[in-house]
């Protein structure tokens, strides 16, 4: 009788096994799970994710994003692209369907919830046309934020004076730039898109949602602010950190936090910058493509605030660190970095060489013919060890921390030129105080914990 409910049990099990793999479980996470939109226009990015042996938190998923395949439930309440952009059509709830890759019968349902859509909506520029400008580049240096503007219209730096740029395109010039009874006809929207001549090319698509953002901030009145302004505390991006390969792709998401605790994604309304373009590509969307091997940071911009997402292409699928060694925990770091990206260290240089590398290092010199030869000829298995505690005068002993006000010296000269320390802002003796208080911190070996909160939190007058 036990054995035959022990079978029973086993054919269940392997009835039910089938049944899940026939229904496709997901291998896939789609983030969020829940979406709530706000207010006409509202976007919201999905990104989806491969989970990789149950993990949901690996930074080598792969990125299926543009992959999968998405289908809104109800079309009225709620529009999907297909690079996963959700867009806010009518008040309601539904879901979105998630249908996994290459015909995969896997499915994830997205909860979506809208309100705030009205007839007529309240647009206002501090809120949402002042991340439009910024967004396509209006308010940058190298267009109308320029010194003096282009074509006699000027805007304020990334949109820091939301009044000034508001007056400036409604009021100036005889109201020239806007017309509010027939907004799709006004100069503020048909330069950027091209309708008639623009020196800065064509910057906005006539069918984009950022166009018809605009047109109903005309329509509404062209408000200063739709209600109270709330200011961006900080950026919240996924994924923060990914590690690929040559090709590699990668959709974020950005979630602005606001000084009210609300939140707010604006994936569609940040700014994208590469910080090394031979390394990865990022398009306007926040879409990441990686070209070429080694480690580098988007910067996304949005209002004041402003994050990074680190990207890894490893050299290698594996280094070998046979025979280093740690002597600090600076090395600890530097053997991980170097295993995170496939890179070998070189091998140890000879005594020359290393001397030549740390003098010039520390105190900016080459060493003398007598301690190159004296260093060269020393047979103490810790020399090079004894020699950087006497480059930075760290023996407690007189005679072998002589090069102690060199070390001060020249590393005093590199923070000097990095806080930009000049007779131009702080005068001749200000600097002065300046360069001497950094000097005396390097030559007494200062904590650069303790230098830093020193300088960061100094208070009275630049002479003492």
């Amino acid at each position: 009788m036990q054995q035959l409910l022990v079978g029973c049990l086993l054919l269940t099990t392997c009835i039910l096994s089938g049944q899940a793999m026939a229904a496709g479980e997901p291998r896939f996470e789609v983030v969020p799970g829940k979406a709530t939109l706000a207010g006409n226009f509202a976007r919201v990015q999905l990104v989806v994710s491969e989970i990789i042996d149950g993990d949901r938190s690996s930074d080598r998923s792969t990125d299926l994003t543009r992959k999968v395949l998405y289908t809104s439930l109800n079309p009225d309440v709620v529009s999907v692209s297909r690079s996963g952009e959700l867009l806010a059509r009518g008040n309601g709830t539904t879901r979105v369907e998630v249908m996994g890759p290459g015909g995969s019968k896997a499915v994830q349902l997205v909860e979506v919830s809208v309100s705030g859509v009205t007839a007529d909506p309240a647009i206002g520029f501090r809120q949402q046309i002042s991340p439009i400008l910024s967004k396509h580049g209006c308010n940058s240096g190298s267009c109308h934020a320029a010194q003096y503007g282009k074509g006699g219209f000027k805007l304020s730096v990334f949109g820091y004076n939301a009044d000034f740029d508001r007056k400036a395109i409604i009021r100036e010039r005889h109201q020239r730039r806007v017309s509010l009874v027939s907004p799709r006809e006004s100069l503020f929207l048909r330069k950027p898109t091209m309708q008639v001549p623009h020196g800065g090319g064509h910057r906005l698509d006539q069918q984009s949602v950022d166009h018809d953002i605009l047109v109903a901030w005309l329509l509404s009145g062209a408000a200063l602010s739709s209600g109270k302004a709330y200011e961006v505390t900080r950026l919240e991006v996924f994924p923060k950190r990914r590690v690929g390969t040559v090709g590699t792709t990668q959709q974020l998401r950005v979630i602005a936090h606001y000084n009210d605790k609300s939140i707010r994604d604006v994936t569609a309304w940040a700014k994208y910058d590469s910080m090394d373009e031979s390394i990865l590509e990022v398009a306007p969307s926040g879409l990441i493509t990686t070209s070429g091997r080694g480690q580098a940071p988007v910067m996304i911009r949005f209002g004041s605030q402003a994050d990074i997402s680190m990207f890894v292409t490893p050299f290698a699928t594996n280094a070998k660190l046979d025979g280093w060694k740690n002597n600090n925990f600076v090395d600890e770091l530097a053997a991980a970095k170097f295993r995170e990206l496939g890179i070998e260290p070189s091998g140890l240089c000879d005594d020359a060489t290393f001397l030549r590398r740390v003098t010039l290092d520390l105190i900016g010199t080459l060493p003398s013919p007598e301690m190159a030869r004296a260093f060269i000829d020393s047979k103490v298995p810790d020399k090079r060890q004894r020699i950087i505690d006497e480059l930075l005068g760290l023996t407690g002993d007189p005679a072998r921390d002589r090069f102690n006000d060199l070390y001060a010296a020249w590393w005093t000269l590199k923070w000097a030129d990095l806080i930009r320390n000049s007779s131009n802002k702080l005068g001749e003796q200000g600097m002065w105080s300046l360069h001497n208080w950094i000097r005396e911190s390097f030559r007494t070996n200062k904590s650069f914990d303790r230098f830093v909160g020193e300088l960061v939190t100094a208070k009275g007058s630049i002479y003492s």
